[in-house]
């Protein structure tokens, strides 16, 4: 700033000097021309703003004229009263018009930029307004006036309201207005959010994000709140139309896994069967023998109570297998349980006792004691383990190996997970299908549909979990699939 105005003050007097010098060299003595031609050097310099050059400039013009026009000339003496008044006259003319160009430049610089700035705040894609601390507005941009609807003098009115009204909250819906909330939002006098719904000039309301800043002055003490709303109506909606496919979706899910479910279950109605028939047949011969101990002389009291207490128990393994059976095709909620995954997997092989004798298997189990509960539901997860077992004893069908052994395995992995295995002696994977297993309708199967994996891929992966499947050697395939401790994602 200092060496700006250096150098205009050293253009001002080069100026003044070659006016000086023409002015002395045509011998030209009358000093209201001179005092009158120095004042347009004095204005010139002042209208760019520089009120300190201009200020220096006529202090030095004054010293000029005296000098050199003054009587007697080329002397600072002045020996007539009136000269003293007219070069006093000059010096607080001079002063003046330094002081009111300077301003009248830096007025009009200081206009045209507050004007450049209110077309910048009307132009930006924003709402912006501010509120004082008393509540009351006293800007909007254009921007904001145009959606509200809202004209100058609606501003000024605001400006003139009482804090205790605060009519800049007609623009807010109704539910939105709580000075509660808006007083416990401006207290700690901190920049913050909040979501509100304003009106638009056609009275509908949409959702905006509004971000408040303060203003402090020197004191820190609050002057102003700047505020930028944000229309996020279209985003609000896109958001809950992807919930409601993600519900619909969900949906759709369960109800393809039940009917998963039931047509599985279907497949093992011979099975099912003859699981319900063996305790029948067994309650029947433990009455018929309770009866003959009865009809005994005398009756055998002893036998007849073991006869009852086997009757007892045929009848529980049969409910047991029909409880079972009934929680697999029952179409409910996922539940969110604590669950023994050793307890899961011992009833679906229970479930499929019946269908690994029809097929020759053999079944070896590995169940790790200590594990960690999961968190899950039972059904889903019995689902995912009778997928996997049914496929693998319809691989070991169709396989040339004459053993046919299914072993199936817990243990916790390094993770803390809960891990599950499911191995088979069957022919294998095909390397082309095994990246594939999992994607939905695709199937190694003739008659298949290729969901039963694709479901169970989205069980697993809804418990949080994964799963994969390797080939081993030199035949037959493993599948496993992990479920972690904390749940990472909804059932």
């Amino acid at each position: 700033m200092l060496c700006r105005t250096a150098a205009a003050l050293s253009t001002g007097c080069a100026g003044l000097a070659l006016l000086t010098w023409i002015l002395v060299a045509s011998d030209f003595s009358h000093p209201a021309t001179g005092a009158l031609l120095y004042l347009i050097v004095i204005v010139l310099l002042s209208i760019t703003g520089n009120i300190a050059a201009g200020l220096g400039l006529a202090i030095i013009a004054t010293f000029c004229l005296d000098y050199f026009f003054t009587e007697p000339r080329f002397s600072f003496q002045i020996n007539a009263t009136e000269d003293v008044i007219a070069v006093a006259a000059f010096a607080l003319t001079a002063v003046a018009i330094a002081v009111l160009a300077g301003r009248a430049r830096r007025s009009g610089e200081t206009r045209a930029l507050k004007d450049r700035l209110q077309l910048i705040i009307d132009t930006i894609p924003a709402m912006v307004w501010s509120i004082s601390p008393n509540g009351s507005s006293d800007f909007l941009n254009k921007r904001f006036r145009d959606y509200t609807g809202l004209s100058l003098d609606d501003i000024r009115d605001w400006a003139r309201a009482d804090a205790l009204h605060r009519p800049w909250m007609n623009a807010l819906h109704p539910d939105d207005r709580s000075m509660d909330d808006w007083s416990a939002a401006l207290a700690p006098g901190e920049p913050f959010e909040k979501e509100a719904r304003l009106r638009q000039f056609d009275g509908e309301y949409r959702r905006f994000l509004l971000r408040f800043v303060p203003l402090r002055d020197e004191w820190g003490r609050i002057v102003e709140w700047y505020a930028k709303s944000t229309d996020i109506e279209d985003l609000r909606r896109a958001e809950e139309e992807l919930r409601r496919r993600d519900a619909r979706l969900r949906d759709a899910q369960m109800a393809l896994a039940h009917a998963n479910r039931v047509t599985t279950t279907g497949q093992l109605a011979a099975s099912i069967a003859h699981e319900v028939s063996q305790p029948i047949a067994a309650a029947l011969t433990n009455a018929n023998a309770a009866r003959r101990w009865l009809g005994a002389a005398p009756p055998d009291l002893e036998e007849v109570g073991q006869a009852l207490d086997r009757i007892i128990r045929d009848g529980i393994r049969a409910s047991d297998v029909i409880g079972r059976i009934r929680a697999l095709v029952r179409k409910v909620p996922p539940r969110h349980d604590q669950l023994d995954i050793n307890e899961v997997t011992r009833e679906v092989i229970a479930l499929t006792r019946g269908e690994l004798r029809s097929s020759g298997a053999s079944l070896q189990t590995k169940l790790a004691d200590g594990l960690p509960l999961i968190p899950g539901d039972r059904i889903q997860l019995q689902q995912v383990m009778l997928n996997l077992i049914l496929n693998a004893l319809e691989a070991m069908n169709g396989s040339s190996q004459t053993a046919r052994e299914l072993l199936i395995g817990t243990e916790q992995d390094g993770s803390g997970s809960v891990l599950v295995a499911v191995k088979d002696s069957g022919p294998g994977l095909k390397p082309e299908s095994r990246d594939r297993l999992f994607e939905a309708f695709y199937t190694t199967k003739p008659n298949g549909m290729g969901m039963g994996l694709s479901i169970c891929r989205s069980i697993i992966e809804a418990h949080g979990g994964r799963v994969w499947v390797t080939a081993d050697q030199p035949h037959g395939a493993t599948f496993r699939f992990t479920l972690p401790q904390q749940q990472e994602a909804a059932c």
